[in-house]
C-alpha cells in the first residue's frame, strides 16, 4: 500500500479516539445548506455541523473501503465477482424479483456488456427485465 494511502487509513483510525476539533470555512451550494438545515429540523442529525461531519466521515470510509477492496483485488484478481454476480447481490438486496433467476442475469450480463462495456449492475437488471419481458409475452 503506498504512503498516502496508509496515511489516510491512520488518519481515519484516529477518529474513534480523537477528540480535537478545528474550526473550518467550507464554500458550499446554498441549496445544499438549506437543505441540510431542513434535515436537521427534521431530525437527520442534532445539528447542521453534525450532519456535515457524518456526512464527511462516511464519504472517506467509503472511499477508504474502495480502496482497500481494489487492492485485494488486485492481488487476489480470482476474488472479484463478476458482472452477474454483482447484478444478483444487488437484486438480492432489493428483493428484486430477478433474484430468483440468475440464469437469465448472467445472459443479461453477457449480452449488455457486448453493448454496453461498462455497464453497472443497473444495467444488467434492467436488461434481464426487458429479457423476462419478452419472454412472458
Amino acid at each position: 500500500m503506498a504512503t498516502r494511502e496508509v496515511e489516510l487509513f491512520r488518519w481515519l483510525d484516529r477518529l474513534d479516539r480523537d477528540d480535537e476539533s478545528i474550526v473550518t470555512s467550507v464554500r458550499q451550494p446554498a441549496a445544499l445548506r438549506e437543505a441540510l438545515r431542513v434535515a436537521v429540523d427534521l431530525g437527520m442529525d442534532a445539528t447542521v455541523n453534525d450532519a456535515t461531519v457524518r456526512a464527511l466521515r462516511d464519504r472517506l470510509e467509503t472511499f477508504a473501503q474502495r480502496m482497500a477492496l481494489e487492492s485485494h483485488y488486485s492481488q487476489h484478481p480470482e476474488a472479484r465477482p463478476s458482472l452477474a454476480e454483482v447484478a444478483l447481490a444487488a437484486a438480492e438486496l432489493d428483493d428484486n424479483p430477478l433474484s430468483q433467476e440468475p440464469a437469465l442475469l448472467r445472459r443479461a450480463a453477457d449480452e449488455v456488456v457486448a453493448v454496453k462495456p461498462d455497464a453497472s449492475a443497473d444495467d444488467v437488471l434492467v436488461w434481464a427485465a426487458a429479457l423476462h419481458s419478452v419472454r412472458a409475452s
